[in-house]
């Protein structure tokens, strides 16, 4: 059956959004390439294994267009926002992810995510790359941690008392290097995100024991790191706070360049079982179910 319902009198007055899921790498890496380093994870996460892993959504309006990533690769469940804030607000209304995620976000994103999400963070960040044209590497011994150095990495990590359940896998996916001083490890620089296929990596998890820190030790540690990535990356990024004087010393000592501020924070879903989410998506999809999309008026 044909169906002629006319749109009421609020769709009439309302931009219409298309949203879709996007499934294809060649389609979603002309989105990500604007948006440079600030979208180094998501675009890792367009390779094996990660990909099989990442759900992207994309809307479409008068006012832009936005790209949402829901990730399970790397160190968890991770969401990375980019593009209109208006687009953006259509998808997480209806594709809002887990109930717990780790979010990326630029500053003009944060009012949107803060009608979906509690945000546990508040302080701003520096996302900072390198090329092998910057990099700056500085001269001291690392060590390459594999897998099977997993124990020890994790005693490292809970020297300050927190919780550390890094596995061996990620390690080895990774790439990580350490510093061993009588036999222990006591400084380390990894990544969060490492892909050869994209070229691109994520540096993270920089942590020097606390009896051992002003030494210089996770400089040599991140430029170990950094030196073993460009052998397959065009561009490795890492994230700092904006407050972090010292660590933003490190970094430009490296090589690194500031590239733009942004917040990475747990975010807690608002709508905790998805109803409303739920609710959402069957009456978008109902819209849009002769386009293959689900639609949305605003």
């Amino acid at each position: 059956m044909v169906d002629t319902a006319l749109p009421n009198d609020r769709q009439a007055a309302s931009a219409e959004y298309s949203v879709e899921r996007l499934a294809s790498p060649e389609a979603i890496r002309p989105l990500l390439a604007p948006e440079g380093a600030y979208a180094a994870y998501a675009l890792a996460q367009l390779a094996p294994p990660f990909l099989a892993q990442s759900e992207w959504w994309s809307a479409s309006g008068p006012a832009g267009r936005a790209l949402v990533l829901h990730s399970r690769g790397g160190l968890g469940r991770a969401m990375v926002t980019l593009g209109d804030a208006t687009a953006l607000d259509v998808i997480l209304r209806l594709h809002p992810g887990p109930r717990l995620s780790f979010a990326s976000l630029r500053p003009e994103h944060r009012e949107v995510l803060q009608r979906h999400f509690i945000l546990i963070r508040n302080e701003p960040m520096v996302r900072m790359s390198v090329t092998k044209e910057t990099f700056r590497p500085v001269e001291g011994e690392a060590s390459r941690l594999l897998g099977r150095d997993i124990g020890r990495i994790n005693r490292l990590y809970a020297a300050e008392g927190g919780p550390a359940s890094y596995t061996s896998r990620h390690v080895d996916q990774g790439v990580y290097y350490g510093i061993i001083a009588n036999g222990k490890l006591v400084s380390i620089a990894g990544t969060h995100v490492n892909s050869p296929r994209e070229r691109i990596a994520v540096v993270g998890n920089v942590f020097t024991h606390p009896l051992h820190r002003g030494g210089g030790l996770a400089t040599i540690a991140t430029s170990a790191v950094t030196h073993a990535l460009l052998e397959h990356c065009d561009l490795v990024a890492l994230t700092v706070e904006v407050s972090n004087a010292s660590a933003l010393a490190v970094y430009d000592k490296l090589g690194y360049r500031q590239e733009c501020t942004l917040y990475e924070t747990p975010a807690v879903r608002k709508d905790a079982l998805g109803l409303a989410s739920g609710l959402r998506r069957l009456a978008a999809g109902w819209r849009g179910r002769h386009q293959g999309k689900e639609i949305v008026f605003r």
